[in-house]
């Protein structure tokens, strides 16, 4: 039987059967990413037109997400796009739209990757599922285990890691070990410990989480009818931007689409190798030994996937960018208090990164912008955030609306 997909290197080209459980190419060592062989003779207008009365998840793309088995889904993807006028005018841009994904099952775009992934668990056989998180993937993984009758085990940084996220994982029953590392060292510790026949690693080294996360560019084309902007996306394990360029391409062979629209990578001035190595125009990767920023879904050294990133970065002509954490609560305040949506601080990169590539003159003011917000703001909420909102002393009701 032909193969509906195959999992192929992204360095050396090395190909692998879409039923065999492996993470990264045994003849190279590089990352794989998900191939469909008969993708250029699909008709993309007929594909497209059995999409349009599907229920509005990411399996309403099912003929572009090779499962063959059991699909374990929560109804994520579907999130919706808002035209926000008051944060286009604070970042200097002609127009913005919202992509907000914290409207996800679990509260974050993870949910869309999380969905295939543990369907490809299911398929596969097999019963434990692990990943190393800073509170997202943790907590995505930790529901769709639970959807689907397996056990989950998680690592994560016992420091920097919000609380919210941390709550999710333990109350959805993930068996939950915390290092005093960071990220970085718990995914290493992932990578290497968790082997055997029973379990299957679920952080985005997996090129079956690419295949949900994708459908975000799938939605974009849907709503908006066109590929005329850029796309804003914080950036911190380099998955979701690689995911979203990946969706793009395949509408462009399918013809849908002409081109795709240029791509933005975002990350905090704390913990921004990707970008550092895109303005250096270099290719290879310097990590960052001890990333800081105050957006913690972010907050990550060395990036696994930035291999694919750089691609999506420099064949889509897009630019990148690193913020102050300042300016990224500045960020998420507008998009709280100026347009109605509330963003955890790693969503409001997006929007910060805009602001300060116009300032720089390296994006024109009459540009149109989709700025992905990658998780709600109860995700994330924390002191640090919080003290800024509340008065210094209590007014009462009648001082309060004198005042406003």
């Amino acid at each position: 039987m032909k193969e509906l997909a195959v999992q192929k290197c992204i360095s050396c080209g090395a190909e692998y059967p879409s039923h065999e459980p492996i993470y990264s190419c045994r003849a190279c060592g590089s990352l794989l990413e998900i191939k469909f062989p008969w993708l250029a003779e699909t008709d993309g207008r007929s594909l497209a037109s059995s999409w349009e009365h599907r229920s509005r998840t990411i399996w309403r793309f099912k003929e572009l997400i090779p499962i063959t088995g059991r699909v374990v889904s929560l109804m994520e993807g579907g999130t919706p796009i808002y035209l926000a006028e008051k944060a286009a005018k604070w970042a200097g841009v002609r127009e913005i739209y919202i992509k907000f994904e914290g409207l996800n099952p679990t509260g974050s775009f993870k949910d869309r990757g999380m969905s295939v992934g543990v369907s490809k668990a299911v398929e596969l056989g097999r019963k434990i599922v692990v990943c190393a998180s800073t509170g997202n993937t943790s907590s995505s993984m930790s529901a769709y285990a639970a959807a689907a009758g397996l056990k989950a085990i998680v690592v994560v940084p016992k420091k920097g890691i919000a609380a919210g996220k941390l709550f999710q994982t333990v109350l959805h029953g993930a068996k939950t070990v915390q290092i005093a590392e960071g990220f970085d060292k718990a995914l290493g510790s992932v990578l290497s410990k968790a082997v055997g026949s029973e379990v299957y690693i679920l952080n985005s080294v997996n090129p079956w989480r690419i295949e949900g996360q994708k459908t975000l560019a799938f939605e974009l084309w849907t709503d908006l009818k066109n590929t005329d902007y850029f796309v804003s996306v914080p950036v911190g394990n380099c998955g979701n931007i690689s995911a979203i360029w990946k969706g793009f391409k395949e509408l462009q062979t399918i013809d849908l689409i002409d081109r795709p629209p240029r791509l933005v990578a975002v990350q905090a001035e704390g913990a921004s190798p990707f970008v550092d190595m895109v303005k250096k125009g270099e290719n290879v990767l310097r990590p960052v030994e001890n990333p800081t920023t105050i957006a913690s879904a972010i907050r990550i050294g060395k990036p696994v996937n930035w291999m694919k990133a750089l691609k999506a970065v420099r064949e889509s002509e897009g630019l990148a960018e690193k913020v102050s954490d300042q300016l990224i609560l500045e960020a998420q305040r507008i998009l709280a208090s100026e347009v109605g949506i509330g963003v955890e601080p790693a969503s409001a990169a997006s929007l910060a990164g805009v602001k300060k590539l116009v300032e720089k003159g390296l994006m024109d003011k009459s540009s149109t912008v989709v700025c992905v917000a990658t998780g709600h703001a109860l995700k994330d909420p924390n002191t640090e955030i919080i003290s800024p909102y509340l008065s210094r002393r209590t007014l009462s009701l009648e001082e309060l609306l004198k005042s406003v």
